[in-house]
């Protein structure tokens, strides 16, 4: 049974997202038909629309979707009609990393989250009975209603039903990664320096699991004060602005270096300068999306001789279920106060909400789509 539905329709970086009718396709057995109530805004669905990333347009994004479910496919057994769920990622369950919970590292990420189709190439929206490019991320939460599937969605516990889902959606994605950053890709051990550049959404996420790992010194990196600010409120102990020899006073506090860099910004120079200020043993976790011909410089000798690593991070090495839920816990027990970041509009406000992100007077849009 179609599914009529509005989404909003990204057409590139000089068209403004115009929300429209479409038609869902019928379930397939490991599909759900989620109605959606609230979804992030994040600095991936903006790489698209920049042509940044090689998605299809034109094309319904989104990617932090939360909701309810309205019907299930034969084979589901995550959740049931009337569940709430938070959406993430999608994934195959089958390949090498999927097999060791590293589904962030899908051997077959594009076809299952980027393709503008299911991995076999059908379409799950149409308009006016023609195919339109969506399932982005296996949700395309930027909808009044969603196909999501049995991997990427998380049932939200019974014992958290009190928290309303335009809170909890964005963990799907920018949350998670700097949390799980932290506190599964990083490791972050207790006592040591921990440096985040960026103080956005990821980079506080970042901060605040830096604070439930114990990490001392937490150095929060931005060209914001307004955001250093918030950095401070939520576990950095100091904040440097970029503008203002931050490199030079990090070497100060820390003169043996520093355990665990993390940089969301994507610039060579930044992560190279961090790369210099690592102590023995040092990790460097990158998540920013750099251009795809950026390369990186680094000493040969001071990587080896220092035992230091650098990681590419994709999702905070969550496998999205047990990950989600463990954010939840730490928000309920006050050590993961994300709803600090988040201001909201009305789904056919994403134009301003998008304009807001990216101005910096917004850390986390969210649009409320649907009432709960």
């Amino acid at each position: 049974m179609t599914t009529q539905a509005k989404a909003a329709i990204c057409r590139g970086h000089d068209h403004p997202f115009t929300i429209e009718n479409v038609e869902l396709d019928d379930l397939r057995p490991d599909e759900l038909l989620v109605r959606i109530v609230a979804t992030g805004i994040c600095h991936t669905d903006l790489a698209v629309r920049d042509e940044q990333l090689p998605v299809p347009l034109p094309v319904v994004l989104g990617h932090e979707g939360a909701g309810i479910v309205e019907r299930v496919g034969s084979a589901v057994t995550r959740a049931k009609p009337g569940d709430k769920v938070i959406m993430s990622f999608n994934s195959c369950g089958t390949c090498p990393s999927c097999e060791i919970k590293a589904p962030t590292y899908c051997y077959n990420f594009f076809p299952y989250n980027w393709s503008g189709t299911r991995p076999d190439g059908s379409p799950v929206m149409f308009q006016s009975g023609e195919k339109m490019n969506a399932h982005f991320f296996g949700q395309s939460s930027f909808a009044t209603h969603s196909i999501a599937h049995e991997l990427n969605v998380v049932r939200v516990p019974d014992d958290a039903a009190d928290l309303p889902l335009e809170r909890l959606a964005p963990l799907g994605c920018g949350l998670m990664t700097g949390a799980g950053a932290v506190l599964r890709s990083m490791e972050v051990r207790a006592g040591l320096p921990l440096v985040v550049v960026g103080a956005g959404t990821v980079g506080i996420a970042a901060i605040m699991a830096g604070k439930i790992a114990g990490a001392n010194p937490i150095i929060a990196v931005d060209m914001h004060d307004s955001r250093l600010d918030l950095a401070r409120e939520l576990g950095a102990t100091h904040a440097f602005n970029a503008r203002d020899d931050a490199m030079g006073k990090i070497k100060a506090l820390c003169p043996l270096g520093v355990a665990y860099a993390f940089d969301t910004t994507g610039i060579s120079s930044v992560i190279e300068g961090l790369f210099e200020i690592l102590s023995s043993k040092g990790k460097l976790g990158l998540v920013g999306a750099s251009a795809p011909d950026a390369m990186l410089e680094f000493n040969e000798s001071s990587l080896m001789g220092g035992g230091k690593t650098i990681m590419g991070i994709l999702g905070g090495d969550s496998d999205v279920n047990d990950f989600i839920v463990e954010l939840i816990r730490y928000h309920q027990d006050g050590r993961f106060p994300f709803d600090r970041l988040i201001s909201y509009f009305e789904f056919d406000q994403i134009n301003e909400a998008i304009a807001a992100s990216e101005s910096g007077e917004v850390v986390k849009p969210v649009l409320r789509v649907n009432a709960a």
